[in-house]
């Protein structure tokens, strides 16, 4: 759609649980005329609902498993189904293995599985995934988190969104930022105590995601709560010579 440029908006960006003005992690993703919810944290279906309805998304797509990317989607279910919505058809739902069993688990009351494949037309992720929304082209990449997880690509018209959702620098991640417009990347804190795995990016990881993929600007996002968000753009623009901010929730940032 002309004169639809490729941008986000925050609808989140806390972690582990909301704040009392700032939702989990979420964001929505639009250009050419679509539109996508990439994950959707607690708080993030109310702050989506200032832009469009549920009926109006073109897609979803969610990270990992965890509840500060999730949470939201089993309010979706009702919404979807039991409210003032009416679904032309089950909106698009890209996740990780095993998304739909997961939401049925929590959602059933009865002997009976709760209808989540009526809401949610469930499509699992794998390293490599690639879709068209719209006019959007969607490429994950499987990155190390501990547990399935993946990173996004949105390209559209030439431009192009990473985001890192939540993993520790990895060669996945820093192959599929190579060269974008906007790299929103975790930025959780401090580094995980010795002999740990590690899960997370810190600031500095992250601007040296950024400075190793080339990417031309950086919004650092999930940022811990022993940090300030000040602090976490100073820590990582030691490290990228390049833009640098945070991703404050409600602000919409333009792609390229």
């Amino acid at each position: 759609m002309t004169g639809d440029p490729l941008r986000f908006t925050v609808l989140g960006s806390a972690t582990p649980y909301p704040a009392v003005d700032n939702a989990c992690s979420g964001y929505l993703v639009r250009g050419g005329g679509a539109r996508l919810w990439v994950d959707a944290g607690t708080g993030t279906l109310a702050r989506l609902q200032r832009h469009l309805r549920l009926d109006e998304l073109d897609a979803i797509w969610i990270s990992h498993l965890h509840a500060d990317h999730t949470a939201d989607l089993l309010t979706a279910y009702y919404g979807a189904l039991y409210a003032d919505v009416r679904l032309a058809t089950p909106i698009p739902l890209y996740g990780p293995p095993g998304t739909a069993d997961r939401l049925a688990h929590f959602l059933t009351n009865t002997d009976t599985r709760s209808p989540v494949e009526s809401a949610f037309a469930v499509e699992e992720l794998r390293d490599g995934h690639r879709v068209r929304v719209g006019a959007l082209t969607l490429t994950s990449r499987a990155v190390a988190h501990g547990i399935p997880a993946f990173a996004l690509r949105v390209e559209a018209a030439g431009r192009s969104l990473v985001y890192s959702g939540d993993t520790a620098p990895c060669p996945a991640l820093t192959g599929l930022a190579a060269g974008c417009d906007v790299l929103l990347c975790e930025a959780d804190g401090p580094e995980p105590p010795a002999g740990t795995e590690k899960v997370h990016h810190t600031p500095e990881d992250a601007g040296d995601t950024a400075a190793a993929a080339g990417a031309r600007r950086l919004v650092v996002t999930h940022v811990g709560r022993s940090l300030t968000p000040r602090q976490a753009v100073e820590r990582a623009a030691t490290r990228f010579d390049g833009p640098v901010a945070h991703a404050d929730p409600g602000a919409t940032f333009p792609v390229g």
